[in-house]
């Protein structure tokens, strides 16, 4: 494995050449497609060299023909390599046209132009329009496109650019073409095209200011029905962004693609927007209302990337928290409106909880704006995204609504139609309100998550209670030492009844109206100290997980269990639910390590007991206490992780509380049997999602009917929510009914392959004995394809990260199975490649057995002379890990 050179933020450069306008002609053709670029460009004022030589990125490109200002260039004038074309001599202001050859079907790695079932499809970000020609490949180079499409009519009757469709008409010999003109400035990895056989969903949306805008969802003729939610959550979104934000849509044409072969969930291209399908395609009896809550969510992310992203876009790479994690923070705010807001904090929680703060903790930390990196593909991580969202969250804490809301405007007033940086954004906000946010930076700046350490004292006497923070993070690679965070911290103080009481701080003069108070925490160690607190409280710590941190307190299984009961932030009585079943957990894990016996500890038996039987919560809210911290998680709050200890003991807790709480789990599940299968209202969902995590309890137990009732939904449900969910209960048993479900399950479901990645999932993350040999041959099974990233992701990534219990195994076979996996599918498309290589790169987390043969594996696959980037990056830095790492 060879060591590439790591790019640097502090390397930054102006380019030295812009792009004023780029003019692109097409002639399609899977084999090998031609591609015309003219380049109106002129020297860079505010570019430090002022060099003649233009360089421009280029890769896979058969280069044909260079004019400079109508001047053919012969081989004199200028060099080729595998990543750049050089010419020497250029004026201060020119043309140049060139002429390449690139091939489509031959593009495994899904960047750049390629073909996805027959269509012609693109994924420019970051860097995969320099295999489409030769170009400043680069989010500061910006340019107005004109884009000229030419096709066979019948193979190819759709052609799509970005903008709007300005002419379209026949040519000669079957041939015809379509010309798109976008009106706005952008960077390269924001153009798109599409070409094929589609069939178009239309509808209309009339904006706050009275201008219609035309929406078309794209997708295969026999999918087309499938396009309803999709429309439905796109004309949501836009109105939700008018009236959040006041951002409209600026283009009368605003067009969606499914796409069956993309590396990424979806792109946000100005005014054609490229999705996965599982992100857009969905019918009550295909997917699930998790599938329906998932589009909803990823239609509303890449729309507001028209404003945070495309009409203010990034300067370099490491600004892409500038508009990945804001527009994280939009699409969950509008998810929550369009949901529970409760339900959607637990949900985004879970993901910064669990694998964030597992990649905070791993060879591969880094800062919300990375500081360096080899491969930009690399760095679309939880990072950058998830806890970018939170620090952005953050910032609207501590601003209020409104002035955030102002900071916003204030953005787009300065920035529209530029690239630039985490600083122009924090600037604007820190303008728009007057609050100094210097410290604050260090979130963008810091790699990590911060350890908050919380004593409490309450003065009976004087009537005073005491919370002192004392914060710390963890050192991470590159940054031995950290300054202190500014965390804001919200609370609320229970009294012996539950109730929130009225918050005054020492110096403050009044309480204040609202029972809990946001708390700035700025120093290492600091106390706030509240008055007149007539009686010792519980404090509800980190309301509605105010910052991305680890909260520490002293609290007992009884304070745990009295917030769990009680607590009127619901996310914080999710939180202490979780938190005892994660002490009871641990305690069993070691138990189990110690060959002690294992008894029960009824408390949590109880606060879920009180849960489901407290008829002013939301079912939906109810179903999220009943799921216990999974095992990846488990695995993360101990010194060594132990995989089988942790499965044990989970399925252990599990069983005992299904034997417990067996006649509530009954009457719930009989509660909540009456649902509408084709509604995915919250009340619906809620209602389905309570039955079916009773009926996973319930299926623990003893009895057979409880077995049969499972087989009987998974075959005679009519919404796939439900047909998964017993299917999922089967796929761990070793029954007749598993095999025969399984079996039909596939025979109905064949033809659609979104319905088979779930197939293929529950198979994967079954905790049966044989479980690694039916994903061995699952690799084999006609439903499978190493080369689609969603067949992968669906078999290979749920087995090597949703299954640790097998993945882990003493024998190591599964670290071998994945370096296999990775080796192979490295060969043809890095990117997915790279993202399989998460598990291994943890490989100190285990025991001394463990490690080695991880760490063997890691070896292995850094002895492949022609790794990529992609992998070389992640294997490398996960070698050279220190201790203090994990």
């Amino acid at each position: 494995m060879k060591k590439n050179k790591a790019l640097r933020l502090e390397d930054y450069r102006p380019a030295s050449y812009l792009v004023d306008s780029v003019d692109l002609r097409f002639e399609l053709d899977p084999a090998a497609t031609l591609v015309r670029a003219t380049l109106a460009m002129r020297r860079n004022p505010e570019a430090d060299a002022k060099e003649d030589q233009l360089i421009l990125n280029g890769k896979h490109l058969d280069l044909r023909s260079i004019r400079l200002d109508e001047r053919e260039l012969d081989t004199d004038h200028f060099q080729v390599d595998d990543e750049h074309l050089v010419i020497e001599g250029v004026p201060q202001a020119f043309t140049l046209e060139t002429e390449v050859i690139i091939h489509p079907e031959k593009n495994t790695a899904l960047e750049g132009l390629y073909l996805s079932g027959g269509n012609f499809c693109t994924q420019c970000e970051p860097e995969g329009f320099r295999r489409i020609t030769y170009f400043p490949d680069r989010p500061d180079v910006m340019a107005t496109y004109r884009v000229t499409l030419v096709a066979q009519r019948e193979q190819f009757p759709v052609l799509l650019s970005n903008g709007n469709l300005v002419a379209h008409g026949d040519l000669d010999a079957g041939r015809h073409f379509a010309e798109w003109e976008d009106p706005f400035r952008k960077p390269s990895y924001l153009f798109a095209l599409v070409g094929g056989k589609l069939s178009c969903l239309e509808d209309s949306y009339t904006t706050a200011s009275g201008r219609s805008i035309t929406l078309q969802v794209y997708a295969d003729a026999r999918h087309l029905g499938q396009c309803a939610h999709a429309m439905k959550s796109l004309k949501q979104a836009m109105r939700w962004d008018e009236q959040r934000f006041g951002l409209e849509c600026d283009l009368n044409q605003y067009m969606i693609v499914a796409a069956d072969d993309f590396n990424m969930g979806a792109m946000e291209n100005k005014g054609l927007n490229i999705f996965n399908s599982k992100y857009v395609l969905a019918a009550s009896e295909t997917a699930t209302d998790a599938d329906f809550q998932n589009i909803t969510s990823v239609i509303g992310h890449e729309y507001f990337h028209n404003w945070t992203g495309n009409r203010v876009t990034c300067r370099d790479w490491f600004q892409l928290s500038l508009k990945e994690g804001l527009t994280v923070f939009r699409d969950q705010e509008f998810s929550a409106d369009m949901t529970a807001r409760p339900i959607q904090r637990i949900s985004d929680a879970r993901i910064i909880r669990g694998p964030q703060f597992a990649e905070d903790a791993g060879p591969m930390a880094h800062p919300v704006r990375p500081r360096s990196y080899v491969e930009i593909n690399n760095f679309y991580t939880l990072t950058v995204y998830n806890k970018g969202a939170e620090v952005s969250r953050m910032i609207h804490t501590l601003l209020g609504e409104k002035a955030f809301r102002g900071g916003m405007d204030l953005y787009f007033q300065r920035h529209d139609g530029q690239a630039v940086t985490t600083e122009d954004f924090v600037r604007a906000m820190e303008d728009a309100s007057g609050i100094d946010l210097s410290q604050f930076r260090l979130w963008y700046e810091q790699a990590g998550t911060p350890e908050v350490q919380v004593e409490r004292h309450y003065d009976a006497e004087q009537k005073r209670y005491c919370l002192t923070f004392t914060q710390s993070c963890p050192p991470t690679p590159g940054q031995p030492r950290k300054e202190p965070f500014h965390i804001p911290i919200a609370v609320g103080l229970l009294d012996r009844k539950g109730r929130s009481m009225h918050l005054q701080l020492e110096g403050e003069s009044r309480a204040k109206e609202t029972r809990d108070r946001v708390l700035s925490l700025t120093r290492t160690r600091q106390t706030f100290e509240f008055v007149d607190v007539k009686q010792e409280p519980v404090p509800s710590l980190l309301r509605g997980f105010s910052a991305p941190v680890k909260m520490k307190c002293d609290y007992a299984d009884e304070e745990l269990a009295f917030l769990a009961g009680h607590d009127e932030d619901e996310f914080n009585r999710w939180d202490a639910g979780q938190q005892l079943a994660v002490r009871i957990l641990l305690r069993l894990v070691d138990d189990l390590r110690e060959g002690r016996p294992l008894h029960a500890d009824n408390r949590l038996s109880d606060a879920l007991r009180d849960t489901l039987e407290n008829p002013h919560l939301d079912r939906a809210f109810k179903a999220q206490c009943l799921i216990l911290p999974d095992e990846n998680y488990l695995a993360d709050q101990m010194d060594v992780a132990d995989p089988s200890a942790i499965h044990h003991a989970r399925q252990w807790l599990r069983e005992h509380l299904a034997a417990d709480l067996r006649k509530t789990f009954l009457n719930t599940w009989q509660d909540n049997l009456e649902a509408d299968p084709k509604q995915v209202d919250a009340a619906t969902v809620g209602r389905r999602s309570l039955k079916n995590a009773c009926l996973s309890y319930l299926s623990l137990l003893d009895e057979e009917i409880f077995i049969e009732l499972c087989a009987n939904q998974a075959q005679l449900a009519h919404n796939m929510t439900d047909v998964l969910a017993a299917l999922g209960i089967l796929t761990h048993r070793d029954s007749p009914q598993r095999e025969e479900q399984i079996a039909a399950f596939y025979r109905q479901w064949k033809s659609e392959p979104l319905v088979i990645d779930k197939w293929l999932s529950l198979q994967a993350q079954s905790s049966l004995p044989q479980t690694p040999e039916i994903v061995e041959s699952l690799l084999q099974h006609e439903a499978f394809n190493i080369k689609n990233p969603n067949r992968v992701r669906a078999l290979i990534g749920a087995f090597c990260q949703g299954n640790p219990y097998h993945f882990h195994a003493e024998d190591g076979r599964g670290y071998a199975f994945l370096a296999d996996r990775i080796l192979e599918i490295d060969s043809f498309n890095p990117q997915v490649a790279a993202r399989l290589t998460t598990p291994l790169g943890r490989w100190r987390r285990y025991d001394p057995k463990r490690q080695q043969m991880m760490k063997a594996q890691l070896e292995r696959i850094a002895a492949r002379e022609d790794l990529s980037r992609d992998v070389g990056e992640i294997v490398e830095k996960s070698l050279a890990s220190s201790e203090s790492d994990s």
